[in-house]
């Protein structure tokens, strides 16, 4: 197995530069912020972001990560504190919120839902992939849930709903309304409503 090296001095104190100056970049500008100008801000060259970060997928992965690993660790504290159901519509809240507050988390989390299991792997995408799947598959247990929901069409639903939202509002004042409307529709039903 290879040995990583440990970065040197200079080198971390600009990947600490970049990543500084991406958070605001990104919330500024949303996923399409500028690369170049992210670098020419953080005082280093091109060059050096895509040494640290090869494409704009792994800078918005490091930029995002310890909030996409809170969000994650959020479902099961949402999970140890209510039943089934209501965790799971908790979740998909704080999740929904997350994604229209902060800018380029759709971005980065499209890929992950978009193509489901054949999604490349990625930190993030695996961390809320899945939350969505412990909260989902308590849900169902439960009966709060209907059994033939996968997680990752949970997730889809989720991000469908924070476009949604932020096309009614760009401040997603819909959020409360949509998820009622998903997660009603998302409960099991009885014999006689199908």
């Amino acid at each position: 197995m290879a040995q990583v090296r440990p970065m040197r001095a200079d080198a971390r104190r600009n990947y600490e530069r970049l990543l500084k100056v991406a958070v605001r970049a990104f919330a500024e500008h949303g996923e399409s912020a500028s690369l170049d100008d992210i670098a020419k801000r953080a005082g280093v060259g091109s060059g050096t972001l895509y040494r640290h970060f090869p494409n704009r997928h792994a800078l918005l992965e490091a930029v995002y990560l310890d909030r996409i690993e809170a969000m994650a660790g959020r479902a099961d504290d949402l999970a140890a504190g209510l039943p089934p159901g209501e965790a799971l519509t908790e979740w998909l809240d704080e999740l929904a919120a997350g994604l229209v507050r902060m800018r380029g988390l759709k971005a980065l989390l499209g890929p992950a839902v978009a193509a489901g299991d054949s999604a490349p792997a990625t930190v993030c995408g695996d961390s809320v992939n899945s939350a969505a799947a412990r909260l989902v598959r308590a849900a169902q247990r439960a009966g709060a849930l209907r059994g033939d929901v996968e997680p990752v069409e949970v997730l889809r639903l989720a991000h469908g709903m924070a476009t949604a939202s932020e096309l009614a509002d760009a401040d997603g004042g819909q959020l409360r309304r949509y998820l009622t409307l998903l997660t009603e529709g998302l409960r099991p039903c009885g014999d006689g409503d199908r």
